[in-house]
């Protein structure tokens, strides 16, 4: 959704939200990976397990949903487009996020993979990247269509494909024709000799 005052120079934030196991991580590497420098990926999971090791709980009025909407903001304001995602409960991230979108002055896309609890937890024993979650933890967290109920969210159903999913959020979010806004790779020499380079011969770094 695209704010009356946007301008050309604001970056885009995109929320890429689900249950554990629906592909949102995987998901969101990839949009990162295809958009290249310039865009900031930041998972939930990261940020509240390791950088704060809390736990996800109500109960204890959590610091992660404060501390996740502030690094995106700050990310924002320094010219990153951003792509945050994670399981983002509406129970205790809700009101930030919304708070999140409406300070925003720039595009802002929202995602949530709708996916059954029967497939989140074969995806889940089939990840690359096994996580200590054992399938009753994961039905005890499911929640079903747990939207964010903002203009414009985008619900990506079960039967799309990783590709599908990658390409609904970068066509849908605008990233894939945003321009980068940060010093790297905007001013950055060692990504002006890469963009010289035949893709043949450039090196990944």
């Amino acid at each position: 959704m695209d704010k009356p005052h946007a301008t050309d120079l604001a970056p885009t934030l995109v929320i890429i939200r689900g249950n554990s196991g629906s592909g949102k991580t995987t998901a969101a590497r990839e949009v990162r990976r295809r958009y290249g420098r310039g865009a900031a990926l930041l998972e939930q999971d990261y940020l509240r397990r390791t950088l704060l090791r809390e736990h996800d709980s109500a109960h204890i009025n959590p610091v992660a949903p404060a501390f996740i909407t502030a690094t995106a903001r700050t990310a924002l304001d320094l010219g990153y487009h951003v792509i945050l995602e994670g399981i983002l409960h509406t129970e205790r991230y809700a009101a930030v996020l919304h708070q999140l979108i409406d300070d925003h002055p720039g595009p802002v896309a929202v995602f949530y993979l709708d996916v059954s609890i029967d497939e989140t937890i074969r995806r889940h024993l089939n990840r690359d990247e096994p996580i200590p979650v054992t399938p009753d933890e994961m039905r005890r967290w499911y929640t079903h269509r747990d939207l964010l109920k903002v203009p414009g969210e985008t619900t990506i159903p079960e039967p799309q494909t990783l590709e599908q999913t990658v390409t609904t959020i970068l066509q849908a979010s605008g990233l894939i024709s945003a321009i980068p806004q940060t010093p790297c790779p905007r001013r950055c020499r060692h990504c002006a000799r890469k963009a010289d380079t035949p893709p043949a011969a450039a090196t990944t770094s």
